[in-house]
């Protein structure tokens, strides 16, 4: 099968340009093509990422797993279970050690970001 060269063609709208506006046309293209997976990316998570966020931030892994659960029991793993932990730090004014421990806590967890929740809006 011999394939048809249009390539004459496909460059028509091109070779008019100059090379920087080559340049600019390609990172024009380039961030149209990233940027659905950059909207993706910051739009979905999944436990083992928030897993991996905490262990990052110190939490050992029986902590991160209990405080992940926690978030999807109570629906607010989509923000990043960092996030909250940020939102308890800086409003019981805890270091991130005692946060964690705190957030560990089931009762404690759940307070906090259950519907209607302390720091439950704007989550």
């Amino acid at each position: 099968m011999k394939r048809h060269d249009d390539f004459n063609e496909r460059r028509s709208s091109l070779i008019n340009l100059t090379d920087e506006e080559l340049h600019n046309r390609f990172w024009q293209l380039s961030q149209q093509l990233v940027d659905p997976m950059i909207e993706l990316a910051r739009q979905h998570t999944t436990p083992s990422i928030e897993r991996s966020v905490l262990l990052r931030m110190g939490a050992s892994s029986i902590e991160a797993s209990s405080i992940v659960g926690y978030a999807i029991a109570n629906g607010v793993i989509g923000s990043g279970v960092g996030h909250c932990l940020i939102k308890v730090m800086n409003y019981y004014r805890l270091s991130l050690r005692e946060t964690i421990e705190k957030c560990a806590d089931e009762s404690f967890f759940t307070l906090n970001f259950k519907s209607g929740g302390v720091l439950n809006e704007n989550v």
